[in-house]
């Protein structure tokens, strides 16, 4: 048999959670062709991956890549992480569908200017990822934020009956166009005012098609136990499965209430079908939001519309700056990015861990001083938390970054290695990766990373990335 590529004496960690395995694998025709001893095949490209080991291609579940797979289609910081495939549209914000008629409301303002929202309907948006032909693999939710500026003309209410069916009527498009379902940003003021009905109602539209619902919930903060309920409720009303994004106890009095936290997700995953996803940092990032704002913890902004030369600053030091107190200076600043370092370690560790939480960067790609997420959260789950704090085996490890993100998505024939699957691959070294991204220099490289494959073909190599892409859009079930 004639192979294009054979991984050889690679240590196979196939994604399920499996125990590790010594072999050999093949590629022909974007798909794993052959695992086991193939000392005489021949082939186009042999790779010797002694003392390396060969994974799924890492899924991002939760990123806010929308409109830059396309603006940006060489990925960097996610394909030299090992990442192959992004989850697009989280929080409830979406680059489709959508057209603005001014610039876009906090927080559809992390995804671009007015000018990147220029996909009407969510196969325009596939069309255009299609074209760009990213180096990772794209898949997308719908956001309810979206959906809210599509056609109310105020986002600090309720929507009307007519304007839930208007809603209802684009996200069941989208949903035949292939999308994976629906996501909502509960917690920002542009969806605060939607009550959970408004929700429940277009969720509705998700079952006939096999969708999920994601949320960032309406409060990490203390009311965590009912943001926790009325998610729940929701995918209970809809029949749907339910993520909820970005799990965390936020805000020093919360330290600690992990441990409730996931017992309430433990009682609701036996009544109904529910996960998690968390990144691998004790600090979040997003808008400059005014509720989050307090001197219980390091604020750092990350940038300013109306003062640039803020960015990369204390929000502390710019208000002793300004010689005014915390919540002006924060006022002042708007619209802006920020860093918060609002969580404990322990219950970050806590949230890893558990049985169902999947992994995702959360990283924002137009920041121009990233959260060090965006580059290093994958590697980072690898190195530090899996070998160095030993909270979990590698193999675990990649499970939560693969087989279990794909299944759980509906990514047919991803997120595993097995013979048929599509050949999306990492190659790396267990003893030496590493994330080299820091909140003082967030745009690194991760150490360790040898070579990405992306449905067959080497799109990755020794800190460089192919002058050929070769992602593709992935449609819900569809492979």
């Amino acid at each position: 048999m004639h192979f294009e590529t054979v991984f050889r004496h690679v240590t196979i960690v196939d994604g399920t959670g499996a125990e590790a395995y010594l072999a050999d694998l093949a590629v022909k025709d974007g798909r794993i062709a052959a695992i086991g001893d193939l000392a005489g095949s021949e082939a186009a490209q042999i790779i010797d991956g002694q003392h390396l080991a060969l994974s799924p291609g890492f899924i991002d579940v939760h990123t806010h890549d929308d409109t830059n797979v396309i603006r940006f289609p060489d990925c960097q910081p996610k394909i030299s992480q090992g990442v192959t495939t992004v989850i697009v549209g989280n929080c409830g914000i979406s680059a489709s569908p959508a057209i603005l008629a001014g610039d876009p409301p906090d927080p559809m303002n992390l995804l671009g200017k007015q000018q990147d929202f220029k996909y009407p309907t969510f196969a325009a948006y596939a069309d255009a990822v299609r074209q760009a032909q990213p180096a990772v693999n794209v898949a997308a939710l719908v956001g309810h934020t979206t959906l809210r500026n599509n056609v109310m003309d105020d986002l600090y209410r309720a929507a009307s009956k007519q304007e839930i069916s208007a809603m209802k009527a684009q996200l069941k498009q989208a949903m035949a166009d292939g999308a994976l379902g629906l996501s909502s940003g509960l917690a920002y003021a542009s969806a605060k005012q939607a009550p959970t009905e408004e929700v429940m109602a277009l969720a509705e539209e998700l079952a006939a098609f096999g969708g999920i619902y994601t949320t960032h919930m309406r409060t990490e903060f203390e009311q965590i136990l009912d943001a926790m309920d009325e998610a729940f409720r929701t995918g209970q009303h809809a029949k749907v499965p339910v993520v909820i994004s970005h799990l965390k106890c936020a805000g020093a009095g919360n330290w600690g209430r992990t441990v409730e936290v996931l017992e309430r997700m433990e009682s609701a995953a036996q009544r109904q079908d529910v996960a998690c996803d968390c990144y691998p940092y004790s600090a979040s990032s997003s808008t400059l939001d005014l509720n989050q704002v307090t001197d219980e913890f390091d604020i750092f902004i990350t940038w300013s519309e109306k003062h640039p030369q803020y960015a990369g600053t204390m929000l502390k030091d710019i208000a002793s700056d300004m010689g005014l107190p915390l919540m002006e200076a924060a006022k002042a600043l708007q619209p802006a990015g920020a860093v918060y370092h609002c969580m404990d370690e322990a219950d970050v560790e806590r949230v890893l861990k558990y049985r169902l939480t999947m992994v995702g960067s959360d990283g924002l790609p137009n920041d121009p001083h990233p959260h060090p997420r965006l580059w290093g959260a994958f590697p980072r789950v690898l190195g530090y938390y899996s070998r160095e704090r030993k909270l979990f085996s590698l193999e675990q490890a990649v499970h939560k970054m693969t087989g279990m993100s794909a299944k759980r998505f509906g990514l047919q024939d991803r997120g595993v290695i097995a013979q048929g699957a599509h050949a999306d691959l990492v190659l790396f070294n267990p003893n030496t990766i590493k994330d080299a991204a820091s909140f003082e220099n967030p745009i690194a490289a991760a150490e360790g990373i040898e070579l990405v494959m992306v449905n067959g073909q080497i799109s990755y190599r020794q800190g460089r990335v192919s002058p050929q892409r070769h992602g593709r859009f992935l449609t819900r079930q569809q492979s």
